[in-house]
């Protein structure tokens, strides 16, 4: 089997020199590809690099709505060139966060807007953060989509199983992250249940989120495994046919030739 963990952060900053050993284990463990996500323009030049050099890892480039404050038009600028150099496979981390107060609602409106006109200059796929902000999130995809094509990713998926079918309506992917392993995570499963095979994609989101039975540790793309198990067994699918089916998913999306 082989797994795909479409969403993690994996950044000097948070690993150090223990990285080598994240991959080691992750690989071992059967997750033969990674999309390594970029928050802001230093991490996001941290993962194009991993990318280059790592056999199966994909990057992603942005600026996270939690961070838009802080982002002034030089930083921005440099993650525009950085995505249209063709160093990163998606672009992103970007979207909403209505849980937190770190960046004023219109500035994360602003560079949300951004980053889905970028995503749809350059034929991308855009990675979306959302914290209580579902709602507000599908609206602006439905208003993009009304300009041209997006194709895009709710990572780490809490919503309910209306808002998961109106973004599989739009066309977008599902990411499930640790939380669907909790004992509270029972929503989650469900709605997980609920969404196309063709649209559900695993993700770890590390270092953040690790998974029953792994919790209090820091997450690793290793512990993927541990969130398609459950998805799988919710679902009534066995792990072999989730596995394959959401590698084949990721890869559809950030493996483009």
């Amino acid at each position: 089997m082989q797994f795909f963990d479409s969403h993690c952060h994996l950044d000097p900053m948070r690993y150090g020199e223990d990285l080598p050993a994240v991959l080691q284990r992750a690989r071992a463990a059967g997750v033969q590809f990674l999309n390594v996500i970029g928050t802001r323009a230093a991490d996001s030049v941290s993962a194009a690099m991993l990318a280059e050099k790592e056999e199966g890892v994909t990057a992603a480039a942005g600026i996270h709505p939690n961070d838009a404050a802080d982002a002034d038009d030089d930083e921005w600028d440099a993650v525009v060139r950085l995505v249209e150099s063709g160093r990163v496979q998606s672009v992103g981390e970007t979207g909403l966060d209505w849980y937190r107060d770190s960046a004023p609602p219109e500035r994360q409106r602003e560079f949300f807007d951004r980053h889905i006109r970028l995503a749809q200059r350059v034929g991308l796929p855009l990675v979306i953060h959302t914290r209580e902000s579902t709602d507000d999130v599908l609206a602006m995809l439905r208003e993009a989509m009304q300009r041209g094509p997006l194709t895009a990713v709710l990572h780490s998926f809490t919503g309910t199983a209306e808002q998961a079918a109106e973004a599989v309506a739009l066309g977008c992917f599902l990411g499930f992250a640790g939380m669907a392993t909790f004992r509270s995570g029972g929503p989650v499963r469900d709605v997980a249940v609920s969404v196309p095979l063709d649209r559900l994609l695993v993700e770890t989101d590390s270092p953040f989120l690790s998974p029953e039975p792994l919790r209090g540790r820091r997450n690793e793309p290793a512990h993927v495994v541990h969130t398609a198990r459950c998805l799988a067994l919710a679902r009534g699918e066995t792990l072999e046919e989730l596995a394959a089916a959401t590698t084949a998913n990721a890869q559809r999306l950030f493996c483009r030739s």
